[in-house]
C-alpha cells in the first residue's frame, strides 16, 4: 500500500516542529512544546544535542563546498532555520544548486516561502523511505546532474527509518545513483550514549508522528557500506571538524550529543 504524505495535524508532536523548538524557532504548537519540555526533562542534554547537529551540518556543508561539490540533496531537511544550506554553500560557491526533500507538507510550505527567487534551489515532496522516487522526481533531475559529484544530507533523519523499512537498502539505492567523488553527510542517534536519556526520548518520540529509533555505532557504520570516511571518521557531533564554540556545551564529555556523525566519499 502506497503511503501518504502526513496531514496538518496540530495536536500530535512532530518532529519538524520539535526540532525548530529546540533551535529556538517559532514554527510549533502547544502540542509540540508540551512533549519538547517533557524531553528536556528527562534528557536535558537534547537541546544542545540539536544545536550541535544544526553545527555539523553547517561545517559539513562548508567541507563539501571546499571540496568542490556544487550541488546538493538535503533529504528529510525539516522546517528552514540558521544557515540553511543554501546559505552555507554559497558562501563558498555563489553557484550552487541546492534540492531540499521532505515529506512534511507543513515544511514544505515553509521551505518554498523561504527560497522564493532563491534561484538555483528548490524543495520538493518526497519520502525517504522510497529512495527512487526522490532520484527520478523531476524536479530533482532538473536541478541535480547524478553524472557529477553531489553531496547528498542525510541529518539527523536516518533514526526515524525502522528497522522494516530497510535503512542499509534505502542509503545503498542512494549511493548507487551518486557519482565517483560524491560525499554522503550522516548523523544518527545511538545506543552507544547515555542509556537512561536514549530510553527517556524513545518513549516520549512514541507519542509523535515519527517514532525514534537509536541505533548502535557498528549498525550505524554500516550504513557507510561503499563509501570511504573521511577524517576524522564516525565520531560524536562536537568531534567533527569542530570550531572552539563547538565544543562550549559538552564538558560532560562528546558523548552527551547522544548522536554519531560522519561524512563519507564514493570512490
Amino acid at each position: 500500500m502506497e503511503r501518504e504524505s502526513p496531514a496538518f495535524d496540530p495536536h500530535t508532536p512532530n518532529i519538524a516542529r520539535l526540532y525548530d523548538y529546540f533551535l529556538g524557532g517559532k514554527d510549533h504548537f502547544p502540542a509540540d512544546r508540551a512533549a519538547a519540555e517533557k524531553l528536556l526533562e528527562a534528557a536535558p542534554e537534547l537541546r544542545a544535542a540539536v544545536r550541535a547537529n544544526r553545527a555539523f551540518l553547517g561545517r559539513a556543508v562548508r567541507y563539501l563546498a571546499e571540496s568542490g561539490i556544487t550541488q546538493f540533496l538535503d533529504i528529510g531537511t525539516g522546517l528552514p532555520g540558521p544557515d540553511n544550506v543554501h546559505e552555507v554553500a554559497r558562501k563558498i560557491t555563489p553557484g550552487a544548486r541546492v534540492v531540499y526533500v521532505d515529506r512534511d507538507p507543513v515544511v514544505l510550505v515553509h521551505a518554498r516561502a523561504l527560497l522564493a527567487g532563491q534561484g538555483d534551489t528548490t524543495a520538493v515532496e518526497g519520502d525517504l523511505r522510497k529512495p527512487e522516487g526522490i532520484l527520478r522526481n523531476p524536479e530533482v533531475m532538473a536541478a541535480i546532474d547524478f553524472s557529477r559529484p553531489v553531496g547528498v544530507l542525510l541529518t539527523a533523519i536516518m533514526h526515524y527509518v525502522a528497522d522494516s523499512d530497510r535503512p542499509r537498502e534505502i542509503v545503498a539505492g542512494l549511493r548507487d545513483a551518486m557519482a565517483p567523488g560524491s560525499c554522503l553527510v550522516m548523523s544518527h542517534g545511538t545506543t552507544d550514549a547515555r542509556a537512561a536519556a536514549v530510553e527517556a526520548i524513545t518513549e516520549v518520540y512514541r507519542g509523535t508522528n515519527a517514532p525514534i529509533r537509536f541505533r548502535s555505532r557498528e549498525r550505524i557504520a554500516a550504513l557507510f557500506e561503499g563509501f570511504e570516511l573521511v577524517d576524522p571518521g564516525l565520531v560524536w557531533l562536537p568531534e567533527w571538524r569542530p570550531d572552539q564554540a563547538d565544543m562550549i556545551d559538552f564538558v560532560d564529555g562528546p558523548e552527551s550529543s547522544l548522536i554519531l556523525c560522519g561524512v563519507a566519499r564514493r570512490g
